[in-house]
């Protein structure tokens, strides 16, 4: 992809750490690069857009926008698209990234990330709506693997086979949520190694982390994608066994609830970095059969 992150560890960027991103000092500790939801700049002006202009100038920036309800069978969100776009080109983001997911119709607009059937039909339009947005962009984006809490009787294919169905034909690519697949695999029964296994790590751009809730039923476990706590210790193990064959990628520390002090993130992204540099100096296995 022409657009690309370092591969290495990345923050999500919120307000209360401004400071810390762009304070000086041997000793501090920094990512090395920080992402934004689009969605939280969209006024024109004011404290957030002077913030964001002068980290802009120190950090590359990833877009990961929350809105555009890709999934959605009456198409995208039109004003989202269109905001992006100005963002886009007062910014000039690294990425740019959304969801594998719908979040309204022609009457309602949902405050989550709803999951999709996989059927052709699904597929088809998915990517109709991708190439929406790659035109209006002039980039090609990521979509994100989704956390779910069902599935649909008719699906007519497995979730990473639409993924990589769907990278394909819109010519898209991934961001891969590591945190997304024990989520998935646990709430509906999926074998969470297989799934890191089948995806062909040429279409991940980006990866995110990011802590969950675990809630105890009789059924049986529930997580629930919350953003909200460290990366659990499967997650990490799942991220280490895809970095170990697919090389460095650029990985973010999600973190959107209770927001935690800086030096609580610089310390994932110090976990992140240990990964990477432990593989740094190995050739991926998936390198091997090129």
């Amino acid at each position: 992809m022409p657009y690309s992150l370092p591969p290495s560890g990345g923050i999500g960027l919120k307000s209360v750490h401004y400071e810390n991103v762009l304070a000086e000092g041997d000793n501090l500790k920094h990512p090395s690069w920080v992402e934004v939801h689009p969605q939280n700049y969209f006024g024109d002006g004011g404290p957030s857009h002077r913030w964001l202009t002068a980290i802009a100038e120190v950090y590359p920036l990833s877009f990961h926008s929350v809105g555009l309800s890709l999934g959605s069978a009456d198409g995208l969100n039109e004003y989202e698209l269109e905001k992006i776009a100005e963002l886009c080109d007062r910014y000039q983001p690294a990425m740019v990234s959304d969801h594998l997911s719908w979040s309204g119709n022609a009457h309602d607009r949902y405050p989550d990330l709803l999951p999709i059937p996989y059927t052709q039909e699904s597929l088809n339009h998915f990517a109709a709506q991708i190439g929406r947005v790659q035109d209006r962009l002039k980039r090609p984006i990521l979509i994100e693997n989704p956390s779910r809490y069902l599935s649909y009787k008719d699906d007519q294919m497995s979730e990473t086979d639409f993924i990589h169905a769907l990278c394909k034909q819109a010519g898209c690519g991934l961001l891969f949520d590591v945190n997304n697949v024990e989520v998935t695999a646990t709430n509906v029964h999926l074998d969470m190694e297989a799934y890191i296994d089948a995806i062909d790590p040429n279409i991940v751009g980006e990866m995110h982390l990011a802590g969950h809730v675990r809630e105890e039923h009789d059924d049986g476990p529930l997580l629930i994608d919350d953003h909200g706590s460290i990366v659990s210790d499967v997650t990490w193990d799942l991220y280490n066994r895809f970095i170990e064959r697919a090389g460095p990628k650029p990985t973010l520390i999600e973190w959107d609830t209770d927001i935690p002090e800086y030096d609580v993130l610089m310390t994932e992204v110090g976990k992140v970095e240990a990964v990477i540099e432990n593989h740094n100096q190995e050739t991926p296995r998936h390198a091997l059969a090129s």
